[in-house]
């Protein structure tokens, strides 16, 4: 899961599809395509819609996006169309970039539409949100877990 600056919605992606899995063999994180948090929490306002709908995001650290990324993980799920340009910009040839996923195509498929920053913004931002990334996570998780 992938966003910026990995303090609101890659957590927060993070956090829903780890919640809605059956398999223990999965491996899920996040990153942010931009250093501005390394190593911090997530912004409280993902912490706070996350514990609201029972999940604990507070463990969580940002990361930056790196190349090793591409061999670790099958799939790499991107918040919006600037994360999917700086993430592409990165892999190493066809079978990294396949692994590129806007993920509200799994709700609208190939509509290729943003999943909105809601740092800016007020606690209705976290929770427009929290109900997109819900949504999407509980498809790619259906995925995953079918395939045990």
């Amino acid at each position: 899961m992938v966003c910026l600056g990995n303090i609101c919605r890659s957590p927060l992606a993070e956090g829903i599809l780890k919640s809605k899995l059956f398999r223990a063999n999965v491996i899920i994180e996040s990153a942010g395509t931009g250093a501005y948090h390394i190593n911090e929490r997530p912004d409280v306002r993902s912490i706070n819609i996350a514990k609201i709908n029972g999940i604990d995001i507070s463990g969580q650290r940002a990361r930056k996006f790196s190349l090793k990324d591409f061999d670790e993980f099958d799939l790499i799920y991107v918040m919006d169309s600037s994360n999917y340009r700086d993430v592409i910009k990165m892999a190493k040839n066809e079978e990294d970039r396949k692994k590129v996923k806007m993920i509200l195509n799994e709700v609208f498929p190939n509509e290729n539409l943003d999943v909105p920053d809601p740092y800016v913004g007020g606690d209705f931002g976290f929770k427009s949100v929290y109900n997109m990334l819900d949504e999407a996570c509980d498809i790619i998780a259906k995925k995953i877990n079918s395939n045990e």
